[in-house]
Formats: C-alpha cells, sequence, structure tokens
C-alpha cells in the first residue's frame, strides 16, 4: 500500500503531504485560469503597430474555439488517468504533464515578431501542448489528496475542500496578476501567456523539490500494478467484484446529477455575465464596475468559506452527512442562487431600461459557490474512495468527463436567450433562469429519495453511513472483500 513517510507528520491536523499538493495544485490552476481569463481577448484583438497584437478572429469563431478547447480540457483526463493507472504512475504523471503546459504557455507567449507567418500553427501548438498537459495532470493530483488518507477517515471530505480552496485561489489571483502583467508591457498578451508559464513552472518546483519528503512513494507505482501486487494471483487481472461493480454505479449516478449542477452553474460566464454586462447597474460613488470583476466573486467567496466547510465536516463527525445528501444540498443552493437571478429580472418591470442592483448578481453567485462547496469538492473525494484501485485515475477521468459534458450543454441551454431585441433577451432569461432553479429542485428531491440506495451500493466506503442499509452493506462483506477495500487506502483514487 502506498503511504506518505510518517517522519513528515500533520499540519493543522491534515498530513502535510495535502499542503504540498494543495500548493502544486494552486500554481497549476493560476497558470490555468491566467491563460483562459486573455485567451478569447488575444484572439480578437488586431495586430498594432505598438507591438501588442492578437490573432483578429471574429467574435464567434473565438467564442468557438474556446468551447472546443474548454471541452478538450476535460476529456483528456480520460487517457491521462488510464496512463498514469497503467504505465506511469500519478507522480510522473504530474510531472510530464506539468512539463506539457508550461511549453504550451510559452509557445502561446512567443512574439509574433520571432515566428512571422507561423502565428497560428504557433498558436494550436500552444493549445494542443495545454490540452495533452491537462490530460495528464488534472485526475492525477486529485488522486493522491485521496491517497494521504485511510479508508473511512472523516478528514478525507475536509481535505478536498481544503485542496479546493487551493484550487480557487489560484484562479482569483490569476486574473488579477495577468491582467497587470499584460497592462505593464503595454497590452502584450504574450507577456501574460509567459506570467502564466511562470506559474506553471513554479508548480512543477514545488512538486519535484518536496514530493518525495512529503509523499513518500505515493503516486510512484501505476495503479493497476499495486492492485496486482496486492492479489494472490499476481498473473492475472482479476474482474470487478460486485461490490467494485456497485461503487462504480455510484459513480455514473452521481455523474448524472454533478451534470446538471455545473450545467447551471457555468452560465456564470455565459448568460449570467452577459446579464451583468447589459443589465446591471454597476456604477459605485462614479466608478463603474468592470463586468469580469463578478467572475472573481466566486473564488474569493470558496477562498473564505472553504476552511468552514471543512471544518463543519470534521466538527460534524458520526452525523455528516453522506454524499449524495451533500450533492441534493448543492442542487438546492444552486436552485436558491437562480431564485436571486429571477428576482433581478422581475425587478425590471418588463422595462429594459431599469438597470437592476448588484445585490442580486452577488447573491446568486453566493449561493452558487456554496452549492459548489457541497458538491465539487465532495465529487471528488467521493471518486477516490469508490473507484477500484487498479481503475482509480481513469475513473477520475470520467469524472471530469461529465464537466465536459455540463460545459457544452451550459452553452447550449444559455443560446435560447436569442439574438432579438432586449426584451426579448429578458423574458428568454427570466424562463431560462426559472428552468434551471426548477430542474435543480427536482434533482435534488429524486437524489435525495435515492441517498440511502447509494450508500447502501457504496458498501462501507462512507465512513459515517447512517443509515440501516448502509450498515447491513458494510457489515455484508466477506473477509476477502474487506482485504480489496484495504488496498484503498492507499490507492491513487481521484476538477478542472
Amino acid at each position: 500500500m502506498s503511504k506518505a513517510p510518517a517522519s513528515a507528520g500533520d499540519f493543522l491536523g491534515h498530513p502535510k503531504g495535502l499542503f504540498l499538493l494543495f500548493t502544486t495544485e494552486m500554481w497549476e490552476r493560476f497558470s490555468y485560469y491566467a491563460m483562459r481569463a486573455i485567451l478569447v481577448l488575444y484572439l480578437v484583438d488586431r495586430m498594432r503597430s505598438d507591438g501588442g497584437h492578437g490573432l483578429g478572429w471574429d467574435n464567434a469563431s473565438a467564442l468557438q474555439l474556446y468551447g472546443w478547447f474548454t471541452g478538450l480540457v476535460y476529456i483528456t483526463p480520460l487517457l491521462g488517468g488510464w496512463l498514469a493507472d497503467n504505465v506511469l504512475g500519478q507522480r510522473k504523471a504530474i510531472i510530464m504533464g506539468g512539463t506539457l503546459m508550461a511549453a504550451g504557455q510559452f509557445m502561446l507567449g512567443t512574439p509574433h515578431a520571432w515566428i512571422p507567418g507561423m502565428e497560428n500553427q504557433a498558436f494550436y501548438l500552444g493549445l494542443a501542448l495545454l490540452i495533452a498537459g491537462n490530460g495528464l495532470f488534472k485526475p492525477n493530483i486529485s488522486t493522491m489528496v485521496g491517497d494521504l488518507y485511510h479508508e473511512g477517515d472523516h478528514r478525507r471530505d475536509g481535505a478536498f475542500t481544503i485542496f479546493y480552496m487551493g484550487i480557487n485561489l489560484g484562479a482569483f489571483l490569476s486574473g488579477i496578476i495577468v491582467g497587470s502583467v499584460v497592462n505593464a508591457f503595454g497590452g502584450s498578451w504574450q507577456a501574460g501567456f509567459v506570467a502564466a508559464g511562470i506559474g506553471m513552472v513554479l508548480s512543477l518546483v514545488v512538486q519535484l523539490g518536496f514530493a518525495q519528503k512529503y509523499l513518500g512513494d505515493i503516486g510512484v507505482v501505476p495503479a493497476a500494478k499495486a492492485s496486482l501486487a496486492a492479489q494472490a494471483d499476481v498473473t492475472k487481472k482479476e474482474p470487478l467484484t460486485k461490490q467494485e461493480f456497485d461503487r462504480i454505479k455510484v459513480i455514473m449516478i452521481m455523474g448524472v446529477f454533478t451534470i446538471i449542477f455545473w450545467a447551471g452553474f457555468e452560465q456564470a460566464g455565459g448568460l449570467m455575465n452577459l446579464y451583468a454586462n447589459e443589465f446591471t447597474d454597476r456604477v459605485v460613488g462614479g466608478f463603474e464596475v468592470p463586468t469580469t470583476w463578478f467572475q472573481s466573486l466566486n473564488p474569493f467567496f470558496i477562498f473564505v468559506f472553504a476552511p468552514l466547510f471543512a471544518a463543519l465536516w470534521v466538527k460534524m463527525g458520526d452525523h455528516e452527512p453522506t454524499s449524495p445528501v451533500k450533492f441534493s444540498l448543492g442542487l438546492v443552493l444552486l436552485a436558491v442562487g437562480f431564485l436571486f437571478m429571477i428576482g433581478a429580472t422581475l425587478s425590471q418591470g418588463g422595462d429594459v431600461t431599469v438597470k437592476t442592483g448588484m445585490f442580486w448578481l452577488v447573491a446568486a453567485y453566493f449561493f452558487h459557490t456554496m452549492g459548489e462547496l457541497c458538491l465539487s469538492p465532495i465529487g471528488l473525494s467521493m471518486v477516490t474512495k469508490l473507484a477500484p484501485l487498479r481503475l482509480a485515475s481513469l475513473m477520475m477521468g470520467a469524472w471530469f468527463g461529465f464537466t465536459a459534458l455540463a460545459n457544452y450543454l451550459a452553452g447550449f441551454i444559455g443560446s435560447f436567450i436569442g439574438h432579438g431585441n432586449e426584451a426579448d433577451m429578458v423574458n428568454n432569461a427570466l424562463s431560462i433562469f426559472g428552468g434551471i432553479a426548477i430542474t435543480a429542485v427536482a434533482a435534488a428531491a429524486i437524489l435525495f429519495f435515492m441517498a440511502n440506495k447509494l450508500v447502501y451500493w457504496m458498501h462501507g466506503a462512507e465512513g459515517n453511513v447512517g443509515t440501516d442499509q448502509g450498515h447491513r452493506g458494510a457489515l455484508a462483506a466477506t473477509e476477502e472483500e474487506i482485504d480489496v477495500l484495504g488496498t484503498h487506502e492507499g490507492a491513487a483514487k481521484d476538477h478542472l
């Protein structure tokens, strides 16, 4: 079983390795979100005489490519997870992925004057490197967080909440820093991409410098090989047991509900962003708040409230809700957030010249973030609990695949805003906000009533199984099954 060295010790009640992974992921997410913040702006900007320039694409083409890029970013972890499980191991996959992403950022940051006539080729190569690198990095860094904790450890969900805070700290800093860098270099988008590349290099330096000390042998051996080594007959792969198959069923079912959540949540960058720009009064004391600043509310709220959620789950102990119940609560909070968006549109009274107060948007983002904290880090933790050892990173890749589907669905839903006059846009927005809220509540109710069955199918993976059904599932395991469960303690079992 892979484990962190005992000499590493704990910090704030968690293994020090958690904070190493926190820092590694923070800088990687800084790199990714810094690039994402300026990608479309770079695409639509045109060459200027002062040296600052972009590719001069039209808006529609830029947004279409952006959609394909973000979708591929969430699909490639399927392949990266498989490679880590069967060939590379999580640690090696992370280093290779980080190196590819750093190279991709610096490729995007290559001044056009250095490659005249090849700007588009360099751009596509940079994106390809980012997509491939992300596929290797994303499922495996989260996998190792799960490896730090034993089966049934109550600290696991809190650990993923802390880890998730690192993701959002990087996201929060990225927009501020990359925007400042671009302005400092006279509007050069290339300087922004280089800043993103430097962030990725810092992530690699942290991982290479401290992983052995704080992680020990976690993530070194591919999970499939570790699984075979734990079996009596190491000459062949055993088929999935009934317990493993049931646990995979839970992951797939919960994936459907996570698609519903993210399809609503991801309106933040589309429909809600448009509403903020067109129909929100953003003037404070003569200063007009930039529309893009609202995008920083989510990572800010997560950074502030994630530690409170982490402490709450630990404090509740045996009374901590199960993962399906937490997911259900997250969907309800998503619906509450959209109630505020419904309130914003209704406050206009059908008059599109009326600008709504910023309070509505701030409240919506707040409740959406609270819902995210009940669902996203919990989902990562759940996959590490349930995925069979030899399929650990592959299942995490599948989990990110659900997010990819949700992103495409979010764009499809948002497109119903139409291209008509402003009055039609407001009416369509009201219908969309209302439809998402109703769907989220209905999904929450279905999931809540399914919770006991899902916990039963987890076969004791939830350390705080609170239902008779769940206890029966845990007690039903044979001695052989308990041995299999034990191998998960050090398994590579894991957003972006």
